[in-house]
């Protein structure tokens, strides 16, 4: 009798132990699998934080004469960088396409900033102006040629504001590249920029864009030029 006690308190005893390890187990599991899932959702949120970052930056490229406004989201805002100082007086956030022919022409932004170029750079700014500090309209555009043949286009022939100034293609600071040859099927993208001789950029209320016509290879017009208002 006394044999039968102690041979079921041993296995009671086995039975027991196995169970202990083998919830010790599960719970060691569960642990490794939640340390996985939090592992996993933090790499996404990096991947999609790196995404959004590298999308930025391909989007737009800095310019080698011109303070780089991409930060400027609201008046006010101000940047420093090694060809000047930027503040951001005026913006319009537009993310609009506009169809001109096979031309797919998206303007992303127009701002109004005021630029205190380097002294290494004053000589660059006093063709278009002499003094030391001004204010320009700055325009952000994607273009597209839907078609699979080379043309020629401007994405700014002419540029108005509301203050009566005028500015053809020529006056644009930026220099780009964006006027000109679009190959078939290929993509520009970039900044376009006009320095105002009012001195306060801050009366302009609006802003009136005027394209070229698509020329074709055979210096044909595929389409005419389009007009595109723009309200602050």
């Amino acid at each position: 009798m006394k044999k039968l006690f102690l041979l079921t308190s041993l296995i009671t005893l086995l039975v027991g132990c196995g169970q202990h390890i083998d919830n010790g187990n599960k719970a060691s599991n569960s642990g490794t699998q939640q340390q996985t899932k939090n592992e996993l959702m933090d790499k996404s949120a990096k991947d999609a934080k790196q995404d959004k970052l590298t999308k930025k930056t391909n989007e737009y490229v800095s310019n080698p004469q011109v303070t780089d406004d991409q930060n400027l989201q609201k008046p006010g805002d101000y940047y420093v960088d090694e060809k000047g100082e930027a503040t951001l007086k005026k913006i319009k956030i537009v993310n609009k396409t506009y169809h001109v022919g096979p031309i797919e022409l998206t303007v992303k932004d127009v701002k109004v900033i005021h630029l205190v170029p380097d002294y290494s750079l004053i000589d660059y700014f006093h063709a278009l102006t002499h003094e030391e500090q001004f204010d320009f309209i700055k325009v952000f555009v994607e273009m597209k040629n839907t078609s699979s043949q080379k043309v020629n286009f401007a994405p700014i022939a002419l540029l108005e504001s509301s203050t009566g100034e005028k500015f053809d293609w020529e006056k644009d600071i930026y220099l780009e590249n964006l006027h000109g040859e679009i190959e078939g099927n290929g993509k520009k993208q970039g900044n376009l920029g006009f320095i105002l001789k009012e001195p306060n950029g801050e009366d302009v209320q609006w802003v009136k864009m005027t394209t070229s016509d698509v020329v074709g290879p055979n210096k044909k017009i595929i389409s005419k030029a389009k007009e595109i208002r723009l309200e602050f």
